[in-house]
């Protein structure tokens, strides 16, 4: 399947979790595409050694567990993807081409907000307002004042493009749904003007 990609090709195959790591330094692959379920050596130490001695190979696991416990740690160990074996042939194809260009691809129904808050679960953090950094702080604070991204930029002197990505990470923190949530959620933590 991934050889009738025009632009893959596969240099190599294993099903011994022994030998994958060798076989990456031998073949240098670009995309590692990983079962979690390997006899020899686990899919995640198996990608914990290649994110240490070919880090430039990214790693995309290919799995029949959607459990957020294995997609946490998969993620940890260096993964740039994670696709479910049910999921379509074209996710797997679109997972390597996002691990190609540098991004995280998660198949759906897995998102990386289910899989930060399980994360921070994990480590006992129950809520997430705790794991933001002052100025995703400051931003809340003023999106509940009902500033816009150009009015918040002009307030903390950063750029507009700044906030937008001040304003992802809050939404994506915060495990919410969007824009209009992240509104909600600091008007209910009581960010606002005095006078509203």
């Amino acid at each position: 399947m991934l050889e009738s990609e025009p632009d893959f090709l596969v240099v190599g195959e294993t099903g011994d979790g022994l030998e994958v790591p060798r076989l990456v330094e031998q073949l240098l692959p670009d995309v590692l595409v990983l079962d979690l379920m390997l006899p020899g050596l686990s899919g995640l130490e198996v990608a914990r050694r290649v994110r240490k001695e070919s880090p430039r190979t990214r790693v995309v696991i290919l799995s029949m567990f959607s459990e957020l416990a294995y997609v946490a740690e998969a993620l940890e160990a260096g993964a740039a993807g994670y696709v479910l074996k049910k999921s379509s042939a074209q996710q797997l194809v679109q997972a390597i081409r996002e691990a190609m260009a540098g991004r995280r691809f998660l198949s759906p129904p897995l998102s990386e907000e289910a899989v930060e808050l399980h994360r921070l679960r994990v480590k006992g953090v129950t809520d997430p307002f705790q794991t933001l950094t002052r100025r995703e702080r400051e931003v809340l604070q003023l999106v509940g004042e009902g500033l816009t991204s150009a009015e918040i930029a002009a307030r903390l002197v950063i750029s507009p493009r700044t906030v937008e990505t001040h304003r992802r990470h809050l939404v994506r923190k915060l495990g919410l749904s969007g824009q209009a949530s992240l509104v909600r959620y600091a008007l209910q933590r009581g960010f606002h003007s005095p006078e509203k």
